[in-house]
């Protein structure tokens, strides 16, 4: 039997941007507005649909706070008549405006009722995904490839060439971060380079653990595969977050993805049939406010107008070494 291709996607923007405070008191932090490569000003969750549907993504499910879908659906549609009359003659705006409409067609929105973590989030979506396979993103994480092929369009790519059933994106990462990140046990189990089979997956583990369970033998001492923030899951994930939310399996007071994830590798799913790809590209967290300024930095550096920022910067870094020079 042929393998299904990859036709939807799971953003996740419930979260309630507690980091982001003031500011996502008055928007919900995946609609900070950021200029993407392309020189065109959009909210975070529009920079990442598109990243789903260039990687030929139909159909997109927002997990959202209850309530949040309006505010969405107002963004997500075509200008007004009225409107359209202050463009007048702007037609790259008109465009903006009819892809804007186009962007909104393909979206489904559920709401997750309570704060439960983020496996109980991305369990809201079973319904949309219906027993497909499908893809999942975060709604406050910007991907930045190294490739033409965007990094949605990588992970897709080489799960559809490896073959597992699941697979996620992982980066190369020193043990200094795993407090950050879920780690996985990998080994080398494909001739192309960069795919792996998962062994084992842990969340954010404590550095003993890690150097005594974590380690992927193919990799310098010191250094893990970690989560990258998107995966190709099968509808076996809802399983076995299902199996967490009834038993009330908890880390840290939430039902976790990774721990559903570990479950549904060793329990759900046939020996090997976890993989796990390393993505030529990079992920930055505009969750945090440090990380909406690395975004914003990043996206300029790819972007069009890369020569002016370039000048700026060097412009502003020369004002700053002088600066500490006086002093």
């Amino acid at each position: 039997m042929a393998m299904k291709k990859v036709k939807k996607a799971v953003i996740t923007a419930a979260g309630r941007g507690t980091r982001q405070y003031p500011a996502s008191s008055a928007v919900q932090k995946e609609m900070f507005p950021l200029v993407d490569r392309d020189g065109l000003a959009k909210p975070v969750i529009q920079i990442i649909g598109e990243e789903a549907l260039a990687a030929g993504v139909e159909q997109i499910c927002l997990v959202t706070q209850p309530g949040d879908e309006k505010h969405y659906r107002q963004y997500f549609k075509r200008m007004s008549d009225e409107t359209l009359k202050a463009f007048r003659g702007k037609d790259w705006a008109i465009l903006q405006s009819e892809k804007l409409q186009e962007f909104g067609e393909r979206l489904t929105f559920v709401a997750q009722d309570k704060p439960e973590g983020y496996g109980h989030a991305v369990y809201q979506a079973r319904k949309f995904v219906d027993g497909d396979p499908f893809l999942l993103m975060l709604g406050d994480h910007i991907y930045i490839s190294a490739r033409p092929e965007n990094c949605a369009r990588q992970l897709i790519d080489k799960w559809a060439q490896a073959g597992p059933t699941a697979m996620s994106a992982v980066q190369l990462t020193p043990a200094r971060l795993l407090h950050l990140f879920g780690t996985l046990q990998c080994r080398q189990a494909n001739p192309r380079p960069g795919i792996y089979q998962v062994e084992a997956i842990c969340e954010k583990p404590a550095l003993d653990y890690a150097a005594a369970h974590l380690h992927s033998s193919d990799l310098p001492p010191g250094m893990y595969l970690c989560h990258f923030g998107m995966h190709v899951f099968p509808p076996e994930i809802f399983d076995a977050l299902e199996h967490h939310i009834r038993g009330d399996i908890r880390e840290k007071g939430e039902i976790q993805l990774t721990s559903a994830q570990e479950y549904m590798r060793a329990a759900l799913l046939k020996p090997g049939a976890y993989g796990a790809c390393t993505i030529e590209g990079q992920r930055f967290d505009t969750g945090i406010p440090y990380g909406l300024m690395e975004s914003q930095i990043a996206l300029a550096l790819a972007g069009k107008h890369r020569g002016e920022i370039v000048e700026a910067m060097a412009r502003l870094l020369a004002e700053q070494l002088q600066s500490l020079a006086k002093r």
